[in-house]
């Protein structure tokens, strides 16, 4: 392995993907950020990590297109191995099921799960032959417990769940540990507009988690002090669901 190690976070240009880049930095890994289109924030995250000591590749590609993760990805993955895969991509399109489109629903889906696909399986091929590695999925109090207003959402973490657990079987034998993180109401741009006064009383530690708070959990699954933990769903939801 030498002492280069890198890990991959997918969707790192905000929120809990940018905190757990930031986050694995600081552990010592350099990092390949994937992101679609913010380059403003993406270079943000890129200062934060260089700033830490370690160095930052930046991939602009929709994880959902499978033409684009071969062009931009597979190439970099010829030359070296990511020792660190975090599957965080994800988009929401929520309202009630009557009223969603079919555009509605692939669009959540394929950012999801097909991204899913499309870089695990560039990625689990190195680590099989390294006998090796970490990839981490990061799904949602959605897909375990089920959110109205949002049936493409649930669907697509819970299949990631799904996956999560299917994998982590087939790949154990080679040393490589599969887990899933799963954040409830978190700080971010994706719950600004979340009515606290209505959720909260629903939150037994009564307050929204922040993004350390899910990257903490990110970087314990990738360190040696959880090796022996794999195929789990670890939720990072302040108890609204146990």
């Amino acid at each position: 392995m030498g002492d280069r190690r890198i890990a991959l976070v997918t969707g790192a240009s905000k929120g809990i993907g940018a905190a757990i880049a930031a986050g694995l930095a600081r552990d010592g890994f350099d990092l390949w950020i994937n992101y679609r289109s913010n380059h403003g924030a993406a270079e943000q995250v890129k200062k934060i990590v260089e700033q830490i000591g370690r160095q930052c590749r930046l991939l602009p590609f929709n994880v959902a297109d499978p033409e684009a993760a071969q062009d931009v990805l597979y190439p970099l993955l010829e030359e070296e191995t990511p020792d660190i895969l975090v599957n965080n991509a994800g988009c929401t399109r929520d309202m009630l099921m009557i009223w969603m489109n079919q555009q509605d629903w692939q669009d959540v889906l394929s950012v999801t799960l097909d991204g899913f696909f499309q870089i695990t399986k560039g990625v689990i091929k190195g680590m099989l032959r390294k006998r090796a590695g970490r990839v981490i999925n990061i799904v949602s109090t959605s897909g375990q417990s089920g959110m109205p207003g949002q049936v493409n959402y649930s669907t697509a973490k819970a299949g990631l769940i799904g996956a999560t657990k299917a994998l982590a079987a087939e790949v154990a034998k080679r040393n490589i540990l599969v887990n899933a993180v799963s954040p409830g109401f978190i700080e971010t741009e994706m719950t600004k507009d979340v009515p606290q006064d209505q959720v909260l009383p629903l939150i037994p530690l009564q307050r929204f988690g922040t993004v350390e708070e899910v990257a903490d959990v990110v970087r314990f699954l990738c360190s040696d002090r959880a090796s022996y933990i794999t195929g789990q769903v670890i939720g990072v939801n302040g108890g609204i669901y146990m």
